[in-house]
């Protein structure tokens, strides 16, 4: 059963990059750990080389984990989303009603989400309250920390 995901451009370039490094660089260092350790002696009593062997079985299962999410990768074309409510790869411009503060994130897929340069994702609390509002909404959000309202003041696409 295939799992679709959805990218933007730089998500999925970033993707097919991490998964380029993985085979290009950490796939023959795994190997040649490997051969190092086999070079030292008696497998059978031979933890460093039991190690090298697992470690290189996680890295494939990871590799065959990356493949297959490139493989189900979509690619989304902001150009043709709607503006007027939010939805995936908004920018949303928000006013915390409970403190005042003026905020702006921009909704994501999980596999892009980075909260240091203001990308959330869609499947967060907040990513979640957000979706399907509009200008001039208000979203009740509830989070760990209690329920928040925000106004969304501008939705734009970047």
């Amino acid at each position: 059963m295939s799992n679709i995901s959805y990218y933007t451009a730089e998500g999925l370039k970033n993707l097919k990059a991490e998964l380029n490094h993985l085979r290009d660089v950490e796939r023959p260092k795994a190997s040649q750990a490997i051969a190092e350790a086999r070079d030292k002696g008696d497998l059978s009593e031979n933890a460093e080389y039991d190690a090298a062997k697992e470690a290189q079985g996680l890295l494939e299962m990871k590799i065959s984990k990356m493949e297959n999410t490139v493989a189900n990768a979509r690619l989304i074309d902001e150009s043709q989303l709607d503006t007027s409510k939010v939805l995936v790869l908004s920018t949303v411009k928000l006013k915390n009603q409970n403190n005042g503060m003026e905020m702006s994130y921009k909704l994501v897929a999980e596999s892009e989400a980075d909260l240091k340069t203001g990308k959330i994702s869609v499947n967060s609390p907040i990513g979640k309250g957000l979706l399907g509002k509009k200008v001039g909404d208000t979203a009740e959000i509830v989070v760990p920390s209690g329920a928040i309202k925000f106004e969304i003041l501008e939705i734009t696409r970047a």
